[in-house]
């Protein structure tokens, strides 16, 4: 089964931007609420934030203010603004259904994911 590629990661400053992109062939997750989760070395996979179908959005505390999560149903596409980075951001970065959709239909099309650095 085919799955997510995420792109846009990369080596940036403190308080530098990135735009990370998540494409998927299949216009079938457009009607799911998707997410974007971030694994830091050593650290377990965390949810960072969720969009649902219909745009409305969530985000874990450490990143409100900070990062915004959008989508393109034309584009099959999902995607996270990343502003003001700190260093505890660097992680690689996966999208996928959020996790009650995940859960529910037993979901398995987790990409390689996008690196992230930040770092002086």
């Amino acid at each position: 089964q085919e799955q997510f590629v995420e792109s846009g990661g990369g080596l940036v400053q403190p308080g530098g931007s990135l735009r990370l992109s998540c494409a998927h062939s299949s216009s079938i997750f457009s009607i799911y609420a998707m997410a974007w989760y971030r694994q830091a070395p050593g650290k377990q996979r965390e949810l960072v934030a969720t969009i649902t179908s219909g745009g409305s959005t969530v985000y874990v505390d450490s990143v409100k203010g900070r990062f915004t999560i959008s989508r393109d149903n034309a584009k099959n596409t999902v995607y996270l603004q990343m502003n003001s980075l700190k260093p505890e951001d660097t992680a690689v970065y996966y999208c996928h259904p959020s996790p009650v959709i995940t859960t529910r239909y037993g979901m398995n099309y987790w990409g390689k994911g996008t690196l992230v650095t930040v770092s002086s």
